[in-house]
């Protein structure tokens, strides 16, 4: 599938928008960034890098923020079409929200978000 950054981008700003605000809201020190391509050898989607909302204790202060990385090529490559890439982008968007919030991947993979 082929798809430019900038209509990508626009995908995951729809995805974020079907977000609840009422968990907008208690996502703290996170931003979500696209990017192209995952570390070298790394087969991702999207990536949360960070402290979940979980594991801050009394000491979490002047860090910088969380990231949630969404990757477009690999979610290009495997999409048919921008209404599978809409799916992915949404599913992955969720997915990675989720682990802000301490959700592991077992338990994802059970709600049916994996």
């Amino acid at each position: 599938m082929e798809m430019n950054r900038e209509r990508f981008e626009e995908l995951v700003g729809d995805a974020l928008d079907e977000v609840p605000e009422e968990l907008l809201r208690l996502m703290s020190n996170v931003v979500i960034l696209v990017e192209d391509a995952p570390p070298p050898g790394e087969d991702l989607l999207g990536l949360y890098e960070g402290h979940a909302l979980t594991d801050r204790g009394w000491g979490y202060s002047g860090v910088l923020p969380d990231r949630i990385l969404i990757y477009r090529n690999p979610i290009l490559r495997i999409c048919d079409s921008e209404d599978d890439v809409v799916e992915e982008v949404a599913v992955t968007v969720v997915h990675e929200i989720a682990h802000h919030f301490g959700i592991d991947d077992d338990r994802l993979h059970e709600l049916g978000w994996g």
